[in-house]
């Protein structure tokens, strides 16, 4: 799934549009993959390269210097097949992938300033393509007033058009979702103002 110039301008527009109603702020982030540790694909990879030469000396008549150059050979393929975005993903289980997603979520949170808001009011969306995960992260001036079931509405709409690879409409709905939220809780007053680029990050 990939997300046009067209569509980030969109997004960008609900997210001035939505702002306009609430002193909260929301920031998008869409990520092709969260998961971006080596360690289990390599091991893979090594252990069945560790294997290959008992099989070979078992099964055939191949040279010492043969089976040593095979056996490198099979180890380069295979873990660069296995630390592919995609297989990587899958060689971990759902709770440990669903984790990895959880803690990228968490730093965008932090990195793009919405932990730095002074009224605490700042709202993740956030996305990660490989790990098929959704999350919205309310800071704490919000969290406390809106009850879960409200955000979790807003992440079962996104997940939805995610499922169609409507990935502008997924992110604009919950936006809009959201909004509605933030401008009934934290209506915009004179005093508010931008912190926060009004954009969707894409990583």
């Amino acid at each position: 799934m990939t997300i046009s110039a067209q569509d980030r301008e969109r997004i960008s527009a609900a997210i001035r549009a939505a702002e306009a109603k609430t002193s909260g702020e929301i920031v998008c982030v869409l990520a092709r993959v969260s998961a971006d540790a080596v360690t289990l694909p390599i091991l893979i990879a090594a252990a069945l390269a560790l294997a290959l030469p008992w099989l070979l000396v078992a099964t055939t008549e191949m040279t010492v210097t043969r089976i040593l150059l095979l056996q490198i050979a099979v180890f380069v393929v295979l873990a660069a097949v296995l630390c592919l975005p995609p297989v990587r993903v899958a060689l971990l289980p759902r709770a440990a992938r669903r984790a990895v997603a959880y803690r990228m979520a968490r730093e965008q949170f932090v990195s793009r300033g919405l932990a730095r808001k002074k009224d605490r009011t700042g709202v993740l969306i956030f996305v990660s393509l490989a790990e098929r995960y959704a999350r919205i992260i309310a800071d704490e001036g919000i969290a406390s007033r809106v009850p879960q079931s409200e955000w979790q509405g807003a992440v079962d709409t996104l997940t939805g058009h995610m499922h169609d690879g409507r990935i502008a409409e997924g992110f604009i709905s919950a936006i809009d979702q959201c909004s509605r939220a933030l401008a009934a809780h934290l209506p915009r007053t004179e005093a508010s103002r931008d912190e926060l680029p009004d954009r969707i990050y894409l990583i």
